[in-house]
C-alpha cells in the first residue's frame, strides 16, 4: 500500500484506503475516491496529480493525494 502520489502515471491502481478526517473523506468519496474503485493518475504537475476516476479527470492537491492509499 502506498499514497496516490508514488503511483506511476498511466498504471491503474485499486483504491484500498482513504485516510484523513471525516470531512475529508467525505469529500474525496464525492468525487468518486472510494475504496475499491480504479484510479490512474494521468500526470503530476507542481506536485498536483491530476487522475482519472469514474471515467473523469479530476486534479487533486499533494495534501489530498497523499491520503488516498492504492
Amino acid at each position: 500500500m502506498m499514497p496516490l502520489t508514488m503511483a506511476d502515471a498511466g498504471e491503474e491502481n485499486v483504491i484500498l484506503r482513504v485516510g484523513g478526517n471525516p470531512q475529508v473523506r467525505q469529500h474525496l468519496e464525492t468525487l468518486g475516491f472510494v475504496p475499491g474503485h480504479v484510479v490512474t493518475v494521468i500526470a503530476q504537475i507542481n506536485g498536483n496529480v491530476i487522475v482519472n476516476v469514474k471515467e473523469s479527470r479530476v486534479a487533486v492537491s499533494k495534501e489530498m493525494a497523499n491520503k488516498i492509499y492504492v
